[in-house]
């Protein structure tokens, strides 16, 4: 749709400008990916999203990006935070894969002892 304006949901790998930022957190403009769902991105103009790099490590928080996605490299569950989508100009990529998702849900889940 013309002039519609992007409005980021779970799933999504994003275009964002994660600068200003403070010691070993990621910077720049990179590609990152929207854990947040729709409803609490446009009732806050946040979301919750885990920056993207192609400088594996190694770390057991690192999911691998499927061979063939539009975006490759790992997703860094381990440095999930808030931005603001708007100020930021966050901009659509493309889709993850659902077990992509699911993997990294899980790896948050372990980094935050959660057990409902």
């Amino acid at each position: 749709m013309r002039g519609a304006v992007y409005q980021p949901e779970r799933g999504d790998f994003i275009q964002i400008n994660c600068t200003p930022h403070a010691g070993t957190e990621q910077g720049g403009h990179r590609p990152a990916l929207v854990l947040s769902p729709r409803d609490f991105n446009i009732a806050t103009g946040l979301i919750f999203a885990c920056p993207v790099t192609n400088q594996v490590k190694g770390s057991p928080f690192e999911v691998k990006i499927p061979a063939g996605a539009k975006v490759t490299g790992v997703i860094l569950a381990s440095h999930a935070r808030t931005f603001d989508w708007i100020e930021r100009g966050a901009t659509f990529h493309s889709k993850c894969d659902e077990d992509t998702m699911c993997e990294v849900l899980g790896r948050i889940e372990a980094i935050l002892s959660i057990e409902c």
